[in-house]
């Protein structure tokens, strides 16, 4: 693998939906349990991107968002609808990345917790899905599915 793709909300740091505003202007933001483990051990040997849905967070934004429970120092980048100019899900969003990165799609992981908005767009352009989710057995095939973060560090 040459780089891992992440989702921001309820993949690496916990999402309040009851909160409103941007997450970095949060009173309390939380890192999910193993975020930290799991990128200190990959960024080791691969790149490190945020793939996010937020549509109303900047990249800088995101970032400070991210600053705020240390998981910053080891992201290479963050990827978003206000710097791509697409949704995550759309057909453009991935590709856009890839070429922009020019990272080939089969040496690229995602991981993500939607099974519609990170794995199935991931998988049918070829990057490599890695579902993080507490119900793995409707995993479609060939996804690898994880309960927690620190399972990545195997």
């Amino acid at each position: 693998m040459d780089a891992y793709f992440f989702d921001w909300g309820d993949t690496l740091m916990v999402d309040f939906p009851e909160t409103p505003g941007k997450m970095c202007n949060w009173e309390i933001v939380e890192a999910v349990d193993g975020a930290e483990e799991a990128l200190s051990f990959l960024s080791k040997t691969v790149r490190i991107y945020i793939v996010t849905g937020a549509a109303d967070s900047s990249e800088s934004e995101i970032r400070q968002a991210f600053a705020r429970v240390g998981l910053d120092q080891f992201v290479s980048g963050y990827f978003c609808y206000s710097n791509t100019g697409y949704s995550k899900g759309s057909p453009e969003f991935l590709p856009t990345i890839l070429k922009q990165l020019g990272f080939t799609a089969s040496r690229v992981a995602m991981v993500g917790d939607s099974l519609r908005k990170d794995i199935e767009p991931a998988a049918q352009i070829g990057i490599q899905p890695i579902w993080l989710t507490t119900d793995g057995t409707s995993a479609p095939e060939s996804t690898r599915f994880i309960r927690g973060l620190r399972e990545l560090c195997k």
